[in-house]
């Protein structure tokens, strides 16, 4: 505190006037024994604390569930067992089998069969998507891979690797283009790359 008066953060007369408006009591104040009742407390709260299950147990019980979206793909993949999200593998094979339609990922779904499709899978369920709503609109499926990927924390091709892709793409002829972004390909983490 001397320090930080003697720089000026703090102007002395300012201190002075805490200092009086402090009341004797609190300044003359020792610290109380913890009583007994609190002392269990304490040690009710500590051993709870210890006992607490595992987050893989709580996954077991189906308490603890864990998120799809806006989740990191590397722990989404790590804490689901998958080598591909769920969610995506589920859409592109409704996609390869019913949508090849003008537009699938340029035309939007209606956003009330995207949100029911993100919180089935987000509550950790497949949904079926050969009910007649999805099937009926199938942009929906195509607007929930394109969701899946927009809140991705780290993109598809990573941050990192951003100016790698960006210099690839910017390669003069297409022979050197694709070698470029093929190598680029390579340099993905796993679960990004698969």
């Amino acid at each position: 505190l001397s320090v930080l008066l003697q720089v000026g953060f703090f102007p002395s007369e300012c201190v002075e006037l805490i200092n009086d408006k402090v009341p004797q009591s609190v300044t003359n104040s020792v610290p109380k024994p913890v009583s007994k009742k609190h002392g269990k407390l304490i040690t009710f709260l500590r051993t709870f604390m210890k006992s607490r299950p595992t987050k893989q147990k709580l996954k077991q019980r189906g308490i603890l569930k864990e998120r799809v979206f806006g989740c990191d793909l590397g722990e989404h993949l790590l804490n689901s067992g998958h080598d591909v999200p769920q969610v995506l593998k589920s859409c592109t094979e409704f996609i390869e089998k019913h949508g090849i339609v003008d537009g699938i990922y340029r035309l939007s779904g209606i956003a009330s069969n995207i949100q029911k499709l993100r919180h089935e899978f987000d509550s950790e369920q497949i949904p079926d998507l050969t009910k007649d709503i999805y099937i009926q609109d199938i942009h929906c499926v195509g607007s929930l891979c394109k969701l899946y990927f927009r809140e991705l924390p780290n993109p598809l091709l990573t941050y990192q690797l951003y100016e790698k892709f960006s210099d690839a793409v910017s390669a003069a002829t297409d022979e050197e283009r694709l070698v470029k972004i093929h190598d680029v390909i390579q340099q993905l983490p796993p679960p990004h790359y698969r």
